[in-house]
């Protein structure tokens, strides 16, 4: 063994790694944007759920019950309703993750038979958040009970009656709070936004390093035929993988369907347009296969598995990444997919997810065109 020899190969790696800045980039930044997604962005903790009350009864003891759920961080009051229809309305279009209904004669029945009762409706297209907001509805409803009676022992000087406040709680979208319902609508996201970016992340790429670029850019096609061209046996492949997750979602792990099968094919056509244009942007800019690899992971596995809300709620997440997600696809699909899977939504609820899908396409494809150049560099 030459030491000689080895110091000199040694250099000679140097040297390359000098010349490629761009994945020695991602091999410093890649840890740190983890760390930080990881220890700032990630929380499992779940606090603020968004809660809507309709209270019936509209006396001091139903009131004292909703100070109740106000004086705690768990729940955010963010809607007073009149009715019941405007409940469901709530619950339907997101405004509310949980809904605590106050019966009438809720006073009434607490004095008189020492027994009372407290409806609950939970959007359980999220089981997570749906399992733990039930397990603090529960709690703070048994507090109120608590209090009931050691008020009324302080004020007779008696000993405490047993009465009891029941917690009746009725989930939606996903009755019996399975995870796989939650979570595989999400996997299909996943796996359409790293198999569209991956493979299209490798089309240009894979011409600069094959020397095939200069025949390219010898013919008379033009720069948006080529894109297109190129991400046309992308995008079929990619809708047949959505047919296949689609169906093994609904006939393998038994995820309940409610929608509409055009919807979600038409709203992941247009999700696999923005992964195949950001793919192929990277492809352009990169000019390596490994450095576009690199890119891909890190522009599309980590931002949908991480901050779409797939696995970790968006809105426990701290307000700055919150407004970070806004520019990633994956948030707005994984929404539309849950949706339209276990709510049945039309999409006539989804146009404000579909915009930003359309307006997030139409911006990578213009920079994806502009940024190929029909010359050599």
């Amino acid at each position: 063994m030459n030491w000689r020899r080895i110091a000199a190969i040694t250099r000679k790696e140097i040297i390359q790694i000098r010349r490629d800045p761009r994945s020695l980039l991602l091999v410093f930044l890649m840890p740190v944007i983890q760390l930080l997604t990881y220890g700032y962005a990630v929380n499992l903790d779940v606090k603020h759920v968004p809660l809507c009350v309709y209270d019936r009864d509209g006396t001091q003891d139903s009131q004292d019950l909703l100070k109740h759920f106000q004086a705690t961080d768990y729940f955010n009051i963010v809607r007073v309703s009149e009715s019941y229809p405007a409940v469901v309305h709530d619950i339907d279009y997101g405004v509310c993750s949980v809904a605590v209904i106050v019966p009438p004669q809720f006073s009434e029945m607490l004095h008189a038979q020492d027994h009372a009762e407290v409806q609950a409706l939970l959007d359980a297209s999220d089981s997570n958040t749906a399992m733990v907001g039930m397990g603090y509805a529960q709690s703070i409803v048994q507090a109120y009970s608590a209090a009931v009676q050691v008020d009324w022992q302080q004020r007779t000087g008696l000993a405490p009656r047993p009465v009891s406040v029941s917690f009746e709680a009725r989930t939606w979208f996903n009755e019996d709070l399975e995870s796989m319902a939650n979570l595989v609508p999400g996997i299909v996201a996943l796996v359409m936004a790293v198999v569209g970016a991956f493979l299209t992340s490798l089309t240009i790429a894979r011409e600069w390093e094959r020397g095939t670029m200069e025949q390219l850019i010898s013919t008379p096609v033009g720069k948006l035929e080529i894109q297109i061209g190129k991400l046309a046996p992308y995008f079929a492949l990619g809708m047949i993988d959505t047919v296949l997750c689609a169906g093994m979602s609904v006939w393998c792990f038994k995820v309940p369907f409610r929608g509409s099968w055009t919807v979600l094919y038409g709203s992941s056509a247009l999700f696999l347009l923005v992964v195949l244009s950001l793919g192929y942007y990277i492809s352009v800019t990169a000019k390596s296969q490994l450095g576009a690899n690199q890119m891909a992971m890190l522009a599309t596995f980590l931002p949908t598995f991480l901050l779409s809300g797939f696995i970790f709620p968006i809105d426990q997440m701290p307000i700055v990444v919150q407004w970070i997600t806004r520019i990633l696809p994956a948030r707005y699909y994984v929404s539309i997919v849950r949706d339209v899977f276990l709510k049945g939504t039309p999409v006539s609820l989804l146009a404000g997810d579909l915009l930003a899908l359309t307006i997030i396409a139409a911006v990578l494809i213009v920079f994806a065109t502009r940024s190929f150049q029909k010359r050599l560099q």
